[in-house]
C-alpha cells in the first residue's frame, strides 16, 4: 500500500496566514482558498474589500489547480493558444491564473486559489502560501 503526506489544519492555517500577510502587505483585497489533492475546500477566507466574486473564483482555481496537478495557469495558457475545446473539460473551472498546487515529495496534496488582483499577483500570493510549508 502507498502513503502520502495529507495537508493537516495546522498546515492550512500557516499556508492562510502567509499568504494573508502577503495580500495585505501589497494592500491587495483577494479571496484565498486553500483545497486538499480531490478539490475540496479546507479554507476560504475574502479580506475587507474583495470582490464578492472572488470567493467563487478562488475556489475553483484551487480546485482546478488541485485535480489536475499544476498551475491553473497552463490550462489558461492552453486555451489562449487556441486550444478552445479544452473548456469543455468535465470537472475543471476557473481555468485562469492564480491556483497553485501543493507539493511534497512528489505528491500533490492540495492547491491555493486566490483571486481579486491581477492573475500573476494572485498566483504570487498562492506561492507566498505555500512557500510557509518549508
Amino acid at each position: 500500500m502507498n502513503s502520502k503526506p495529507v495537508l493537516a489544519l495546522d498546515d492550512v492555517k500557516r499556508i492562510a496566514a502567509a499568504a494573508e500577510a502577503e495580500a495585505l502587505k501589497n494592500q491587495w483585497a483577494v479571496s484565498i482558498a486553500i483545497v486538499d489533492d480531490g478539490g475540496h475546500l479546507l479554507w476560504l477566507q475574502r479580506l475587507d474589500g474583495a470582490a464578492p466574486v472572488s470567493a467563487h473564483i478562488a475556489p475553483g482555481k484551487a480546485r482546478t489547480s488541485a485535480l489536475g496537478r499544476r498551475e491553473s495557469r497552463v490550462y489558461e495558457e492552453m486555451i489562449n493558444q487556441g486550444r478552445t475545446s479544452f473548456l469543455s473539460a468535465p470537472g475543471l473551472e476557473a481555468l485562469l491564473e492564480g491556483g497553485v498546487p501543493i507539493l511534497v515529495d512528489g505528491h500533490c496534496i492540495g492547491a491555493v486559489g486566490v483571486s481579486g488582483v491581477k492573475s500573476s499577483e494572485d498566483a504570487q500570493i498562492a506561492k507566498a502560501g505555500i512557500a510557509a510549508l518549508g
